[in-house]
């Protein structure tokens, strides 16, 4: 049997942006895949009348998404290609809305070596989720709680794993508040099947999000604090090591203050009402851990635009890894409606 050892470090870059490291297996469920959210940081909760969403929060489905189709796709790192696609139907108008979405993950062709390190021949890898969601309106209240049921596979050459999991969240919102507020638990399950016949856990996350809409300037500010299961999230830089004149190295100590900040991601969007809009957003975790020793490589950084044309809307989002990585993301949504009977006053 071979030792796929190229793997390994391939995984290393792709997986460490996206979760705890070294943890849990099937990572990529907790990688952004859409332009919007990515643009303001990576993992907003809070997204209203965005069929994309529900992805991340299926509290956020309602009747407003009915017949919206999303479709996104990436240029990742090292030539990793990331697709996704979202679609909302509600069935009759006596039934709520139900959300679906297929992520794919093409790690492209990789080389397969022996024990000694020589080539014999390539193969192939990729993953694969598949949700179906579903969301409630507490009566007489502005909660609303939604879940998602995932089917998610995995192959890497001739070994492949597969695992059942959901998502719950609930989301308050308000049409005459300026605020919303969202708690999301992500990825609740277990693997079916594993690639060597060990069992490992999913990536799961807790967190918490709000944005906030100010009164007299056009811009909607996003927060949200992830990876709330697990308070020690940080990770030293190898950058930041110092050395004496021994050749005695000390790695970096990451403070209170630091670690607590990697929970956090931020963002804004500037007219979010309008057919145009810009996005902002800054990962704190990714910022520390991509951070280079006397370089200013903007890691951490994300921006982008969404374009209104009509029923139809055009987003891109540029994301700052490294000064050698950058990532873009570009998506198309279309509203397959005819005429909408139904107008959330939240959507913008």
């Amino acid at each position: 049997m071979y030792k796929y050892t190229i793997i390994f470090l391939f995984f290393t870059n792709f997986l460490c942006f996206s979760q705890t490291g070294g943890i849990a297996t099937l990572s990529f469920l907790n990688t952004s895949t859409n332009a919007r959210q990515t643009a303001l940081g990576g993992k907003t909760l809070t997204l209203l009348g965005d069929v994309d969403q529900p992805k991340w929060n299926p509290a956020t489905i309602n009747l407003d998404l009915d017949r919206n189709i999303s479709v996104n796709y990436t240029s990742y790192l090292a030539d990793i290609a990331i697709g996704s696609v979202s679609y909302a139907h509600r069935f009759n108008r006596y039934s709520q809305t139900f959300h679906s979405n297929i992520t794919y993950i093409n790690y492209g062709t990789l080389i397969a070596a022996d024990t000694e390190g020589n080539e014999t021949g390539t193969f192939n890898a990729s993953d694969l989720a598949i949700s179906l969601g579903y969301s409630y309106q507490i009566p007489t209240t502005n909660i609303h709680i939604g879940g998602n049921l995932k089917f998610i596979y995995g192959a890497i050459a001739n070994f492949s794993t597969s695992a059942f999991a959901f998502d719950l969240g609930a989301i308050y919102y308000n049409s005459n508040k300026p605020y919303v507020f969202s708690l999301v638990l992500r990825n609740i399950g277990t693997q079916l099947a594993s690639f060597n016949g060990e069992i490992e856990k999913l990536p799961f996350e807790i967190a918490i999000g709000a944005s906030y809409l100010l009164e007299n300037v056009p811009v909607r500010g996003y927060i949200t604090i992830d990876n709330m299961q697990k308070w020690n999230i940080s990770a030293s830089n190898p950058s930041n090591n110092t050395t004496d004149i021994d050749g005695n190295t000390t790695e970096e100590k990451v403070s209170f203050i630091d670690n607590a900040f990697r929970h956090v991601i931020i963002g804004a969007e500037l007219f979010p009402k309008k057919a145009f809009n810009l996005r902002v957003g800054y990962n704190f975790r990714r910022s520390k851990e991509l951070q280079q020793q006397n370089v200013r490589t903007f890691g951490g950084i994300s921006f982008g635009f969404g374009l209104r044309m009509n029923k139809i809307k055009l987003n891109y989002a540029y994301s700052r890894f490294h000064s050698a990585s950058n990532v873009s993301t570009f998506g198309i949504s279309i509203d397959l409606n005819r005429e909408r009977l139904y107008k959330n006053p939240t959507k913008y």
